[in-house]
């Protein structure tokens, strides 16, 4: 592969953030994994990886194509992929267009339900880039965008809705909290940019500390939905200690912050987050197989 060619993979990897699959990935696996006692069929479990990348390749693109102004008039995202000029918006739009006819695809690959479903996931995830633009509970559309993942994971596996869907729902709705939680703490870095341009946020309605509060309280609640998911479904000691070291780093993540200093904002979001998911991830799968 020329150098040319790497740096632009590597430029689309940039303006989709491709690292932050770290975020919903382990939690569609371990959904997956759980639904089926640990034995996914390759082709089952090929087709879930490449659905969530697609879908969030998707979201994320259309996402910089949104905001490509409100992105340029911002210091802190002025230099991204569309405002500086490394991806024109055309070409984000177009690989919109193609990460969602691949994430519709491979619905339909799954089954005919799954594509029927698809259709209002993939308008739920596109539809969250204009939600700051009349809602203030945003952060809450962005955590049930990452949390269809588990849900649609397992009902790939079983194909059919029924009482077995109740847990993987319990997990998402915790995946929710957890992801609404973090991204209140991502846009405080922004409050006083979206209030001049009239956008909406938790931080521009409550202030940061009023925010952060609410983040608290969301973050509570998500061990409690991940503590019940693995009541559900059988998983025992090590997934419980996997849920114990992930409210530590919850409750790290809240303390690397104040209300007047977000210099660790980067450790806070993507380092206690990251690290969630894949503890949680692996504390699934040794529970499971061992």
């Amino acid at each position: 592969m020329s150098n040319a060619v790497l740096q632009r993979a590597q430029t689309y990897a940039g303006l989709v953030k491709l690292s932050h699959s770290v975020f919903a990935m382990p939690f569609a696996l371990l959904s997956l994994l759980v639904a089926t006692d640990g034995a996914p069929s390759l082709r089952l479990l090929g087709l879930v990886v490449l659905a969530v990348v697609a879908a969030r390749t998707a979201a994320m693109a259309f996402n910089r194509y949104a905001d490509r102004r409100l992105d340029a008039a911002n210091p802190r995202t002025q230099n991204r992929e569309i405002p500086s000029g490394a991806v024109s918006p055309a070409s984000a739009l177009l690989l919109t267009f193609c990460a969602s006819a691949a994430f519709l695809l491979i619905c339909w690959l799954l089954s005919p339900m799954c594509f029927v479903l698809g259709l209002p996931t993939l308008a739920w995830l596109l539809g969250y880039s204009y939600a700051k633009r009349f809602s203030s509970l945003c952060h809450l559309w962005l955590g049930v965008a990452l949390g269809v993942s588990p849900v649609a994971a397992w009902f790939a596996a079983d194909g059919e809705f029924g009482p077995r869907l109740y847990a993987p729902l319990v997990l998402g709705a915790s995946v929710a909290l957890w992801v609404a939680g973090f991204d209140v703490l991502y846009a405080c870095q922004d409050d006083d940019f979206d209030r001049e341009r009239g956008l909406h946020s938790l931080p521009v309605l409550l202030g940061r500390k009023g925010a952060m509060w609410v983040s608290r309280l969301l973050h509570v609640l998500a061990p409690l939905g991940f503590l019940t998911f693995g009541w559900m479904t059988g998983l025992q000691r090590v997934y419980l200690g996997g849920v114990v070291l992930a409210a530590g780093l919850l409750i790290w993540q809240h303390r690397l912050l104040r209300p007047n200093d977000l210099s660790r904002i980067q450790a806070a979001f993507f380092t206690a987050n990251g690290s969630l998911a894949v503890v949680m991830f692996a504390a699934g799968c040794v529970d499971l197989y061992l």
